[in-house]
């Protein structure tokens, strides 16, 4: 099957799904062809089967703003003609969906029907797909796809409650995945041993550092904790909130127990040597980053917002806390760091995490794809 994978190149999650899909096809011997502006992040061109194709955006003095969504379309229409794709796979709504829509339709005009099945990620419906000026294209491009899939059953239903959807069936929950090859516990113990010298229990937090994210959370909870058990945090990601946490730490007098890492490529390694994960998020469609953590042996205190609850199993592979409750991540951090509880929680994280294995995902967007060409089929 030839598969357009059109995404954003970033480090978010929507753009990391995007892309590992796309390699985890490509692997099974799909030819992809990712469709953006920028190479994805983690794509590299040793796979015979991966194909990249640039979006060229061009600013005209009569444009106040580049028409990205046009120049989508009409890189999307050349691809789908040039390499005979199959069908597109857009992740994100905006603007990738309704960029969709314009190609399958100029090509519908030269008699080339291709199939669109759209991912929704969750802030493209949970905060972008609300704004007033965008929410009737949110629906027009759901509602116009061959196949709808969504990260979570959380996600599936804020979308069904802010958005006009022809058919509840029309959307499919297909969960994210990680890769257990690369996500596993390395033998790290000299880069752990430099950080907790003194044998003290790690907590990593990893995210883009928005308001969002709640980090604020994370280092309230540490600075109880550190004082009921020998511990230290280590803040992997970047972010517009990075400054204040940072004059919060010198507030807090945390300084020396926490370490900001920026952006990493290889967080695998990091996940490797921590003890606990925190993911205090307000809003979370799914929670890659507490996935991969997992993957790694590492239990997560999540809240109890969005689609975390469906991963994260309360007293399993971790603990789920309500939103913003400082003293309750302590409690929870506090049990599952006790060495008497801690393997097994490591252990369980583990467990929980196979059950996204990518191997188990794939087949479900196969199936998919086939759905939305069998329904392009039935149309023709």
């Amino acid at each position: 099957m030839k598969i357009g994978v059109v995404c954003y190149p970033t480090y978010g999650g929507s753009g990391v799904v995007a892309t590992e899909l796309g390699l985890a096809m490509a692997r099974k011997g799909h030819e992809v062809h990712f469709i953006t502006y920028d190479l994805p992040t983690r794509v590299s061109f040793f796979n015979e089967n991966v194909f990249y194709h640039k979006v060229d955006i061009r600013n005209y003095p009569l444009f106040k703003y580049p028409p990205y969504e046009s120049a989508l379309a009409s890189r999307m229409v050349n691809v789908v003609k040039m390499e005979k794709l199959d069908l597109l796979h857009v992740h994100y709504a905006i603007p990738h969906a309704s960029a969709a829509f314009m190609a399958k339709q100029i090509l519908a005009a030269e008699g080339i029907h291709i199939p669109v099945v759209t991912t929704l990620h969750g802030t493209d419906i949970t905060l972008v797909g609300k704004d007033e000026t965008l929410s009737p294209v949110v629906s027009f491009s759901i509602n116009a796809s061959d196949v709808v899939t969504a990260v979570s059953e959380s996600l599936k239903q804020d979308t069904l409650e802010h958005f006009t959807i022809k058919s509840p069936q029309h959307i499919e929950v297909i969960p994210n995945f990680v890769d257990l090859n690369r996500f596993k516990k390395q033998t790290k113990e000299h880069f752990k041993k430099a950080i907790c010298p003194n044998g003290e229990k790690l907590l990593i937090h990893i995210s883009n550092l928005r308001k969002v994210k709640r980090a604020e959370d994370v280092l309230m909870a540490f600075d109880k904790l550190r004082h009921m058990i020998p511990s230290k945090l280590l803040i992997v990601g970047d972010g517009p909130e990075r400054n204040h946490l940072e004059e919060m730490c010198y507030k807090l007098n945390t300084c020396t127990d926490v370490r900001f890492l920026g952006k990493l490529q290889e967080i695998e390694e990091v996940l490797s040597i921590g003890d606990l994960f925190m993911m205090p998020s307000e809003k979370e469609s799914f929670g890659l980053a507490a996935l991969e953590a997992m993957a790694c042996e590492v239990p997560v205190i999540s809240s109890d917002v969005g689609g975390l609850p469906e991963l994260n199993k309360h007293g399993f592979s971790g603990m789920i806390c309500p939103l913003g409750d400082v003293d309750a991540m302590v409690k929870s951090a506090y049990h599952i760091l006790q060495d008497e509880n801690l393997p097994t929680f490591k252990a369980n994280a583990l467990t929980r995490a196979k059950d996204f294995a990518v191997d188990q995902i794939t087949p479900l967007y196969e199936s998919a794809y086939e759905l939305a060409l069998e329904k392009v089929k039935a149309k023709a």
